[in-house]
């Protein structure tokens, strides 16, 4: 280790449970991050700060005046600008640590690029904000096997779990394994999003200091320290949770390694509908419109109507009908990657 970088990383080698063994491979690792909101831009500063040696951002968002609340790393130029989010994040944290090599990719992780996208990495890193993507990401880490690290935060709630592939339960353990966990709704917070029921930053702050520690436990080959749970906390009520998963025997991920969303036959399948339309096309999924109606008139949502089929609101300059079997209709965009932006931040995944 170069006498800068060690002074640099000082405080962090005096922690025992780094060192300077720790420190050094922190400083050729490297970590994939998907999703750069208000739970990523946390553990990307975190991250760079500690020396990590090289970090890919991958998001398909730009900074909005809403986003500073939470979302740690932009400012009101990027808002202005509205400068993709990959974008603005990179220039920020090169400006932390130029030390680090960072690499911002303005892009939708689909199926088709998902394997090209978090190739090579030694991790992977949650900040999305939809369990479609987080399945997609639990399809490909375990196809690839990588270890990630999911996190999910929403109102004063967050929850986070590591899963290395081949020794952990998996995120389709946790979501798709039935009761035999016990863990209930801990993990999914049902069709909530940041859009609808808020969030606090401090409860993203929380789960994104906790999945940065985790991370650093990895990368800096420290596997034992790992805690081996799910762990949710409500920085409201200061309710605190750390719960032991069991791994479902016959998980279709981990275990058969059917992996229906890296293949894409449990995407929604999307299609174009007339003109500045795109349809959305969920599959096994009932909506509960009156409760959904009632999230989104409290929201920034205008016009909100719905009736027992059918929902229709507003967030200028689009319009969205949703139907009681999940199917959606996006008016004013001809991008499919825009349509499943919107979906998942006003109807959930």
């Amino acid at each position: 280790m170069k006498p800068e970088q060690h002074e640099k990383y000082s405080r962090q080698i005096l922690f025992a449970g780094i060192g300077e063994a720790g420190q050094e491979k922190l400083l050729v690792a490297t970590a994939a991050l998907v999703g750069c909101g208000a739970l990523g831009t946390v553990v990307a500063n975190l991250l760079v700060r500690a020396g990590v040696g090289r970090l890919r951002i991958i998001d398909r968002d730009f900074v909005e005046p809403s986003n500073l609340q939470r979302q740690t790393l932009f400012n009101e130029a990027d808002a202005r600008e509205a400068l993709p989010k990959a974008i603005a994040a990179e220039r920020h944290l090169r400006a932390i640590n130029g030390g680090v090599e960072i690499e911002g990719i303005v892009a939708d992780l689909t199926p088709k690029n998902a394997v090209e996208l978090l190739s090579e990495f030694d991790l992977i890193l949650d900040g999305t904000d939809n369990f479609e993507t987080r399945l997609l990401l639990n399809d490909a880490a375990i196809s690839l096997r990588t270890p990630w690290i999911y996190a999910a935060a929403v109102g004063s709630y967050g929850v986070t779990m590591t899963v290395q592939p081949s020794e952990t339960p998996c995120l389709a353990c946790l979501l798709e394994g039935g009761e035999e966990n016990g863990v209930g709704n801990v993990a999914l917070g049902n069709e909530a999003t940041c859009d609808t029921a808020g969030v606090l930053s401090a409860a993203a702050g929380v789960i994104a200091s906790i999945e940065a520690t985790e991370a650093m436990k990895l990368l800096a080959g420290k596997a034992e320290a790992l805690h081996g749970r799910l762990v949710s906390c409500d920085v409201w009520t200061g309710k605190f949770q750390s719960i032991r998963v069991a791994r479902n025997p016959t998980c279709r991920a981990c275990v058969r390694r059917e992996f229906r969303f890296l293949s894409g036959d449990a995407q929604p399948h999307i299609t174009m509908c007339g003109r500045d339309s795109v349809q959305i096309h969920e599959r096994g999924r009932r909506l509960d419109l009156g409760d959904l109606g009632r999230r989104l008139t409290a929201t920034a949502a205008d016009e909100v109507r719905n009736n027992d089929f059918l929902l229709r609101f507003k967030i200028a300059p689009y319009e969205m009908t949703v139907f009681a079997d999940g199917r959606a209709i996006v008016k004013g965009t001809k991008d499919p990657a825009v349509a499943r932006s919107l979906y998942a931040r006003y109807i959930g995944a």
